[in-house]
């Protein structure tokens, strides 16, 4: 699927106006062309646009007057792409935290929130080092990452034109150290977060080479 961006740009666009519409209810092609003031064929080539993109799928059948009439609906990719709750509810979160607890608490509390991120995640503790640090990729894609694996001299590189918890990160950037806790429990070899924070965070974890050496992150 193309990597399409949902920002104000593209909301502003006819075919981020459809994915607007269809994230309220489905709609026929003669729905999205009353509401955006198009023909029927302009909306079905928009339409095709989002299917080929993996935006939009077609969800049944309403009866017309004279045909049955296909319905659109977002695909459960779409969905995910758009901002949630939960990054304002986290935010407040670690700001109640931040007036009772001290930072090195609140570091062990992120730290201990990876790593039990880490335990609901397929096990990888039998594979090689760079099939853990893939095991880690798809964790962090599972929750809206888009990283890659760099290799450079004797470490592999975790990173990412982006961040999956970017709205956190702005305001608390003590939120990367659940990132690092996360990846270092799942690759079972040092981890260093190495993440850029100006402007929109970018996720960039460094890892060791050696095979069998493990970062500390668990409290003794």
């Amino acid at each position: 699927m193309q990597t399409i961006t949902f920002d104000k740009r593209f909301f502003e666009s006819t075919r981020g106006q459809i994915v607007t519409i269809l994230r309220g209810a489905p709609c026929t092609v003669d729905d999205l062309a009353a509401k955006l003031s198009l023909t029927d064929n302009a909306v079905r080539a928009h339409l095709s646009t989002l299917e080929r993109d993996g935006l939009v799928r077609q969800s049944g059948l309403r009866r017309g007057p004279r045909k049955p009439h296909f319905t659109y609906v977002l695909t459960d990719e779409a969905d995910r792409l758009f901002p949630k709750a939960y990054d304002a509810l986290l935010n407040q979160l670690i700001a109640v935290l931040k007036t009772r607890l001290s930072p090195s608490e609140i570091e062990d509390a992120l730290r201990e929130v990876g790593r039990s991120m880490a335990a609901t995640a397929p096990s990888t503790q039998s594979a090689n080092l760079k099939s853990r640090v893939q095991g880690a990729l798809k964790v962090l894609e599972a929750i809206g990452g888009a990283a890659e694996i760099v290799e450079h001299d004797d470490k592999l590189m975790i990173q990412s034109s982006s961040c999956p918890l970017a709205a956190a990160v702005s305001v608390h950037p003590e939120v990367c150290q659940l990132a690092e806790s996360l990846v270092a429990e799942i690759v079972q070899a040092p981890v260093q977060e190495q993440c850029d924070r100006t402007g929109r965070p970018k996720c960039r974890f460094e890892i060791s080479h050696k095979e069998g050496s493990q970062k500390s992150t668990k409290r003794t």
